[in-house]
């Protein structure tokens, strides 16, 4: 490339393009003399070719010098139909007349200023022009950076900012921070395609803007699928949801677009504008994957809980190193015979916490599987198991499988087969010691990688459980498919079948489920012998829960298995 092409392939280089709309072929010589030596002129004589012109050069023309007496239209009309169409409103009009009583009719319609007729001196029309184009230029590069390209609405930090100048000017009005999120949206883009997700976005952010301009308020496109509005105070949370969805129908796909909304509701103002939309994202988070609550409401005990999150995963390292995670034990029972046999047991992670006592592992291990520690716990707990499955197997003679879980991040793990494989060999074990517990949910996300790691482990040996079966979205097509040995029912089937009216028809439908696909069917949570009971006449072939023991430190259920081990035939009948 030439150094002459170079110079010419530079914005600087590029002269600025003006669009005269004159029908007198007199004025057009006059202004495109005047204008020539600083600027590209494009002329026109009429409104229909002005408006030709932009439509299919808007992209080039810096301003448009309008007459408001054109042989086809009259200049308020172009005027009228540049501001309608978000296409072209931005192109600054200077109106050229010699009518004075025009100019607040112009003005009102969008015209930026005026050259009257006759032409004044040529410095004074550059002058104006000069002015104007840098102002629109200037007015252009602030719309750049403080809008968000697909959706038109603020960013973030322009967001912010205005959010803190509506705060000065009202400083006694009660506002909300709302939080907007799309329900697993990386989905959509994954099954329809990135143009398709953007579609929804811009539907989103357009009913959003709608309901700020109706009520008050501001709103911007935060992040991917994430929007945040800041109102008045209201309370009328639900309809607000309703109102920013997009509809199947809308949508034209017959997709269903489902959104949660977390709200922080009348923000404390001595809070930075960041912290309370937090707040309202905490809201948010709180009820993702709930089918009953599409929006949450921010409290105290939200940042409660965020306080303790920070603390434990400040706490992790330590807490590893030092041994504070220990592993209990619990049974599981087959009660299929006339006795109820010891068929394995479930190895499960527990925190002894130096300050604050037993953490409840329904705190830490949701909050590990969210930030990746889940990882290096599992290990942790993975290599405790295998020692102690040898040193039972060493002391007693015994062999018990024992499972424990794989969460998702496990399973993405290359390394995995290598790791299990290795503790396996280290301890002198079987594949078959070790049961691996996989979450039906683990199963929906990169399901195919997912699904083929756990057969590839699967034909080694290890024998798969499906943990929390009907916390998921498993179809009976997908299920026969899986490469699983057991479905273990979560415990909230049993609590709930058992409760109130007790209902159990949903409970015998998952047992005969589990027949239909050939794998045996484990409930835990069991707690009464009437519930035992139950279950044996409804199918169940394995049972877990403290009807026949809580989970045990391993000193305190060797002692456990040796009991077992001493109780003569029969005397295990609870």
């Amino acid at each position: 490339m030439t150094t002459q092409m170079q110079e010419l392939f530079r914005p600087s280089a590029e002269r600025r393009r003006i669009l005269i709309v004159e029908d007198e072929p007199v004025n057009r010589r006059i202004l495109t003399r005047c204008l020539e030596g600083s600027y590209a002129v494009i002329p026109a004589a009429a409104g229909g070719e002005a408006l030709e012109i932009v439509r299919d050069q808007i992209e080039t023309i810096s301003l448009m010098l309008l007459d408001l007496h054109l042989p086809d239209m009259h200049g308020l009309e172009i005027l009228q139909r540049l501001k309608a169409d978000p296409r072209y409103a931005r192109l600054p009009v200077i109106v050229m007349t010699a009518d004075s009583q025009a100019e607040v009719e112009c003005l009102n319609l969008g015209a930026i200023d005026f050259i009257p007729k006759p032409y004044p001196r040529q410095e004074v029309i550059l002058a104006r022009i000069r002015r104007t184009v840098e102002l629109s230029e200037d007015r252009d590069i602030l719309r750049w950076t403080e809008r968000d390209q697909l959706t038109g609405l603020y960013n973030k930090d322009f967001f912010y900012r205005y959010a803190v100048m509506l705060d000065d000017y009202h400083k006694d009005l009660a506002t909300d921070a709302l939080v907007l999120d799309v329900n697993r949206f990386h989905t959509l883009n994954d099954r329809f395609g990135k143009a398709y997700g953007d579609k929804v976005l811009q539907r989103i952010a357009e009913k959003a803007l709608e309901l700020v301009r109706s009520s008050g308020g501001i709103v911007c496109r935060s992040e991917a699928d994430k929007f945040f509005i800041y109102c008045p105070h209201r309370t009328d949370y639900a309809d607000i949801l309703e109102k920013v969805s997009v509809s199947a129908e809308e949508d034209g796909s017959g997709n269903r677009i489902r959104l949660r909304m977390g709200v922080y509701a009348e923000a404390d103002k001595s809070l930075d504008i960041e912290r309370r939309f937090d707040r309202a994202k905490m809201a948010s988070d709180a009820v993702r994957g709930s089918a009953a609550n599409a929006f949450g409401l921010y409290d105290r005990s939200m940042s409660e809980a965020e306080l303790l999150a920070e603390q434990l995963i400040e706490d992790f390292p330590a807490a590893l190193r030092e041994g504070q995670f220990r592993v209990y034990y619990q049974p599981k029972f087959d009660i299929r015979g006339d006795v109820p046999a010891l068929y394995s047991a479930e190895a499960l992670a527990r925190w002894a916490h130096p300050r604050m006592g037993m953490v409840s592992p329904g705190v830490f291990i949701p909050l590990f599987e969210r930030n990746g520690l889940i990882q290096a716990l599992d290990y942790h707990i993975w290599s405790e198991t295998a020692a102690q499955i040898r040193r039972w197997k060493e002391a007693q003679g015994l062999r018990l499988p024992v499972s424990v879980n794989v969460s998702r991040i496990d399973l993405l793990d290359p390394l995995l087969k290598d790791k299990l494989c290795a503790l396996v060999a280290d301890n002198g074990l079987d594949y078959a010691d070790m049961i691996l517990e996989v979450t039906e949910s683990a199963y929906t996300e990169e399901a195919a990688q997912i699904t083929e790691t756990v057969k590839e482990l699967r034909s080694l040996g290890f024998r798969i459980e499906m943990d929390d079966f009907g916390t998921g979205y498993s179809s009976l097509n997908t299920l026969s498919t899986l490469p699983i040995d057991a479905l273990k029912l979560d415990m909230q089937f049993i609590r709930s079948a058992f409760a109130g009216r007790r209902d159990t028809r949903l409970l015998q439908a998952i047992i005969r489920l589990a027949e239909a696909v050939e794998v045996a069917c484990i409930a835990e949570g069991v707690e009464t012998k009437e519930q035992a009971e139950a279950l044996k006449a409804m199918g169940c072939d394995v049972i877990q829960g403290y009807y026949f023991s809580p989970p045990l430190p391993a000193a305190e259920f060797t002692r456990f298995l040796s009991e077992e081990k001493r109780k003569p035939e029969g005397a295990r009948e609870r």
